[in-house]
């Protein structure tokens, strides 16, 4: 729903009142040094998504708004946030025009205007571009400069919640003059752009050797002369989270370390030292089995793990009875006691925040049925063979199961491995370099995207508190494969009309009780079918050595959102 204007604006008060309170005056605290143990592979978010390559590029690239620790929103690159009341969303919901700020230039000293905004629509919308936010401007038909600082987007519909483009760190504006010449299919090829973008954030990129490490350095043209505190920032790639927690909780060698997924038990233990604080958040994020509803087979060929409008169904994941089992068989309590603690609760839903959009529908997975998920598999004729495993037609229920390297993840295929057991199902265990995992890189075939795999595991959520993308990224159309470079959302290859046509209408439906509705009904569609597999409803974790003031945790967007008021406490 649009903000209120006296809502809006104690929020804007808040906000600059807090980014005041940096100590310091610009560029006096020397270097932020910062652990990302899943390193970036490229800087240009549109062309992955992966959270860490989203965050890595935050520091550089600014959308129009984003969204706080409270999950509002507020300004970044607009001077305000649009509405019906202030005359910025259109009384018939057909356009929104966003007002920029005129204290703003690209670090290279080129004046930041309404075309680079409009050229970056276009860059994203190009069909061949295989843009990773495409999704964002669904129903969009127009994206236009007003005037040099006024930008305005139509779509074709009514649409009741217009903040999808350029809001949050996942669609930020690009520089035109940068990337003029690489729209299209030309997109991936411009190596230079993608890993050193020009920016109008608080920091511009020094160095970046992609799955290692970015150097940033201040960017002096940054529109509030008193940020950032920082002159540098080492942005470190790689390792494992146990030892970006360490490095900022026990030795002190790094100020903040990102996503740590971690035993409860270890963070504490590194707590005590007194060093630093573990700091986190409930937002949106779903620890999930995502299940592979096309045949992964290496002796496809080009066609492994590819749709083709349903002709390739996988070879017994397509069975509901298997995908229904797997899922009972799964004691989600263990695997929040002995792998998040506090930082997890059981999830049944892929929509479990906020409160208005979860569902109970399928609360039924909350405890585990060993005996009822055997008894589905005897019943859908799969038998038991004399090593323990079932098989039907031929077909051996024998899952390949692949996740990043993580001590957490790691743990939990364990023990998953051990529950399918329990109902005559063999797996086989995976794990890649996270990097490699989430880095998107289309000539890999280690990535989430291609799911090279039966089963895969790992997190996912949504930017803000209004889930329309998210839930717009299991439509039939977002499918992975060779012709989008495999940068689509929609990694099960779950294809439903009825879903689809769910996706319409909640772009249409103003009212927050008919778009809560309807998005439980969306969740509902993709977990019973059983699509996706919720496990664990994870805080965002992080640490911070007590010497890091400003850091408001956020797990509603990139929770580095507001490090131009990061500073050294005195």
């Amino acid at each position: 729903m649009p903000l209120k204007p006296r809502l809006f604006i104690l929020t804007l008060v808040a906000v600059m009142s807090l980014a005041s309170a940096a100590l310091g005056e610009r560029g006096t605290d020397g270097q932020l040094k910062m652990l990302y143990w899943q390193a970036p592979s490229i800087l240009n978010p549109f062309l992955s998504g992966g959270t860490k390559d989203i965050h890595a590029a935050s520091l550089v690239l600014e959308p129009l708004a984003r969204y706080d620790e409270h999950g509002t929103m507020v300004p970044a690159l607009a001077a305000e946030i649009p509405t019906v009341e202030n005359g910025g969303v259109s009384a018939d919901l057909l356009s929104v025009t966003w007002r920029l700020r005129d204290d703003v230039e690209w670090s290279d000293g080129s004046p930041f205007t309404a075309a680079d905004v409009a050229f970056t629509a276009a860059y994203c919308m190009d069909p061949e571009g295989a843009c990773s936010a495409a999704s964002r401007f669904q129903d969009v038909t127009a994206v236009e400069a007003v005037d040099s600082h006024t930008v305005r987007i139509t779509f074709q519909v009514a649409t009741p919640f217009p903040y999808v483009p350029f809001v949050g760190s996942v669609s930020p504006v690009i520089q035109e003059k940068q990337f003029a010449a690489c729209t299209g299919a030309r997109a991936p090829e411009c190596t230079e752009q993608n890993f050193g973008p020009v920016g109008t954030g608080p920091f511009k990129v020094q160095e970046f050797r992609p799955n290692d490490i970015v150097l940033y350095e201040m960017n002096d043209r940054y529109r509030d002369s008193d940020q950032p505190a920082f002159s540098s920032v080492l942005l470190k790639g790689g390792g494992d989270a146990v030892s970006a927690a360490r490095a900022v909780l026990e030795t002190g060698e790094f100020d903040y370390a990102w996503n740590l997924q971690v035993e409860p038990e270890i963070l504490a233990a590194m707590a005590a030292a007194g060093r630093g604080e573990v700091v986190s958040a409930f937002g949106s994020m779903v620890e999930r089995l995502v299940v592979q509803l096309t045949n992964p087979d290496p002796a496809l060929g080009d066609k492994r793990a590819t749709y083709q409008d349903g002709a390739n169904p996988h070879p017994f994941l397509s069975d509901a009875a298997v995908r229904r089992a797997l899922s009972m068989a799964i004691d989600r309590e263990i695997l929040v006691d002995a792998g998040y603690g506090p930082a997890g609760r059981m999830a049944c839903s892929v929509l479990p925040a906020p409160a208005i959009y979860a569902s109970t529908a399928n609360d039924w997975c909350m405890a585990q049925d060993i005996a009822g998920a055997n008894k589905l598999l005897d019943d859908a004729g799969w038998v038991r063979g004399a090593d323990g495993i079932r098989v039907k037609d031929g077909v051996r229920l024998s899952i390949l199961y692949q996740t990043s390297t993580n001590s957490v993840r790691q743990g939990t295929q364990a023990l998953i491995k051990q529950m399918w057991r329990e109902i005559g199902v063999e797996t086989e265990l995976k794990n890649i370099n996270a990097s490699v995992f989430f880095g998107g890189d289309p000539s890999s075939p280690d990535t989430y995207q291609k799911f090279y795999a039966d089963i895969q595991m790992y997190t996912s959520n949504f930017d803000g508190t209004d889930p329309q993308n998210y839930l717009q990224g299991w439509i039939c159309d977002e499918i992975p494969g060779p012709e989008n470079q495999w940068l689509g959302q929609n990694i099960p290859r779950y294809c439903d009309a009825a879903y689809d046509d769910l996706a319409r209408s909640l772009s249409k439906t103003a009212g927050i009780e008919e778009r809560a509705a309807m998005a439980r009904t969306m969740n509902d569609r993709l977990v019973g079918y059983g699509a996706l597999i919720p496990l664990v409803h994870r805080g965002e974790v992080a640490a911070r050595t007590l010497s890091l003031g400003g850091v408001r945790h956020n797990a509603w967007d990139a929770t580095v959102w507001n490090i131009q008021a990061w500073h050294r406490l005195k």
